[in-house]
């Protein structure tokens, strides 16, 4: 209600100093809100100051593997850095493509050679998953957890006979017969196969030599662990897949050995999360409406969260249950 004291002029103006007052406030929230922003990134990296306290990684490896470069630098940031004592892998993934895992093995080995690298196996380390639990010096799994699935797929749909039944043709003119060959629009000749048989093979043969050469595995002892198939965390400690059952516990236990001191703390080492992944929209949508803007915060509210999809072509070291034919 307005004051029956004050002139028409004196009301407008009152309710213009109210609107700026609204609007520098919002301003306000919003320029803490991404300062508040910024220091949690920060802080959820592990970054410190200059004079940063001593202090154990823990860089989580989930979902599917591609040897995304965002990994690949905490891994490599912790190797290099003088706070960084050791590096805690905590895997929970089902595997990727077979070059991404390479990549992420070929930097943990490189980490490993500046100091010691555990790997703590979650629900599952299968197939390029446990490509990058082998890069560890040490495998801590659960008594439940899946490892193992060591073996290279390469897979594609085939539509040439729904097609057929359609009337549709796909015609393709070519250099040579093996160019571009299978590509699901028709019949894949014996000739194609038998060249994806031996890229598959020649990756199943490295994947091997690299898990036999890791667990000290003979050819008997690898002959047992080879054929694709997953092991409980149990099994695989029995066939050496895995070096003993725990959690954190065994695997800091483990670190004291290589003469990293109990007292050290375990800091998560995460990428800066991208402002959608962090909710920020959605927290700037409520500042809004709480600030007297609602069709603001409707607007903020509606920004989408944006994700990137990773091209999966090539060979893939991929757990997975198929379904019944």
């Amino acid at each position: 209600m307005s004051d029956p004291t004050l002139n028409p002029d004196q009301i407008v103006e009152r309710r213009r100093m109210r609107r700026r007052l609204s609007f520098w406030r919002l301003a306000t929230l919003v320029a803490v809100g991404a300062a508040l922003v910024v220091v949690g990134s920060k802080a959820r990296m592990g970054l410190k100051l200059p004079l940063a306290s001593p202090q154990i990684a823990r860089i989580a490896i989930t979902g599917l593997i591609t040897g995304d470069d965002a990994t690949i630098k905490l891994i490599d940031d912790a190797a290099k850095s003088k706070a960084v004592r050791a590096i805690i892998l905590r895997i929970d993934s089902p595997g990727g493509t077979t070059a991404g895992s390479e990549r992420l093995y070929v930097h943990l080995r490189a980490a490993a050679k500046a100091k010691p690298v555990v790997a703590e196996v979650e629900t599952m380390a299968a197939s390029g998953a446990y490509v990058a639990a082998i890069g560890a010096d040490h495998i801590v799994v659960r008594g439940n957890s899946l490892v193992g699935s060591i073996g290279v797929l390469f897979e594609y749909p085939n539509f040439y006979k729904l097609m057929n039944n359609v009337g549709i043709a796909y015609e393709t003119i070519k250099s040579s017969p093996l160019k571009a060959s299978p590509n699901g629009m028709e019949p894949t000749s014996d000739a194609a196969r038998a060249a994806l048989a031996a890229v598959v093979a020649d990756s199943f043969t490295w994947f091997k030599g690299l898990v036999q050469t890791r667990r000290k595995m003979s050819d008997a002892e690898l002959a047992v662990v080879d054929d694709g198939r997953i092991f409980t965390g149990r099994q695989g400690v029995t066939l050496k897949l895995a070096d003993e059952i725990g959690g954190e516990t065994q695997a800091r236990l483990w670190l004291q050995k290589k003469g990293v001191a109990e007292s050290v703390p375990v800091v998560w080492h995460q990428p800066p999360a991208s402002f959608p992944h962090l909710g920020v929209f959605g927290v700037l949508a409520r500042i809004a409406q709480l600030s007297g803007f609602p069709k603001l915060g409707q607007a903020l509210a509606a920004i989408p969260a944006t994700t990137t999809a990773s091209s999966l072509d090539g060979l893939m070291s991929f757990w997975q249950i198929s379904a019944a034919k």
